[in-house]
């Protein structure tokens, strides 16, 4: 199973949403702008999608 894809840097966000939830649809996928304060917690069901102001992927999305 996969843990992280950087395969999805500079896609915009629903896209690279989409793509995720078609490799693991038991996964919670949040699209949340860089910056954004978030608890640091990890968890297994989840996987955040940080995107730039152009609403393109910033970071490479990864479990947790």
């Amino acid at each position: 199973m996969k843990t992280s894809w950087p395969e999805l840097l500079g896609l915009p966000g629903v896209e690279a949403k989409s793509k995720i939830l078609a490799d693991n649809p038991k996964l919670t996928v949040i699209i949340l702008a860089v910056g954004t304060f978030v608890t640091q917690e990890f968890r297994e069901d989840r996987v955040r999608v940080y995107v730039d102001s152009d609403q393109k992927v910033a970071q490479i999305p990864r479990i947790g």
